[in-house]
């Protein structure tokens, strides 16, 4: 013991544990919309608990439920078939970590792209991001999402004229 307090020591050994625990969520999150751009579908999966609490009610979506990772990325395919290219961005993350269990918080846009005849090439989606993960086997999951829609702009109609284009091609 040190004279006059506490081993600063295990002060810093702490800060540094937890600096790194909330470096991988926040890795683990960007990796989640990574993955989901460039169609890497089994990378993908890997981000999620077997169970995952899915929520994207604000954009449309279906009410909160738990189900697997393979059905949220059926629904992230489906999200995307026929564009030619979907894009996140993410910011202003905040991460909190107490012993195993994480939260993050992060500004998203997510642009989806697809040529037309209509003159009206991208979609936009601006929100945030809610998330819960746990650790398992000293490795972050990803077990509940939630998307909150701020707004959206540009052609509403896109995803529906890709899939369309790709149905017919």
């Amino acid at each position: 013991m040190f004279i006059g307090g506490p081993d600063p020591r295990a002060s810093v050994e702490s800060g540094v544990t937890d600096l790194h625990a909330r470096q991988q969520v926040t890795d683990l999150v960007t990796k989640l919309f990574v993955y989901g751009d460039e169609g890497r579908w089994d990378e993908l999966a890997a981000c999620f608990a077997p169970k995952v609490l899915l929520d994207m009610s604000s954009a449309g979506g279906a009410k909160p439920s738990r189900t697997s990772p393979k059905h949220v990325i059926e629904l992230w395919k489906s999200g995307v078939r026929g564009l030619t290219a979907s894009h996140h961005q993410l910011g202003n993350t905040l991460v909190s970590v107490e012993g195993d269990e994480a939260s993050a918080f992060c500004y998203a846009t997510a642009s989806h792209y697809f040529p037309n005849a209509t003159g009206g090439n991208v979609h936009t989606f601006v929100g945030t991001y809610d998330f819960h993960l746990s650790r398992k086997d000293g490795g972050w999951l990803i077990d509940a999402f939630r998307f909150n829609l701020k707004y959206e702009e540009g052609n509403l109609l896109l995803s529906e004229l890709a899939k369309k284009a790709s149905r017919e091609s």
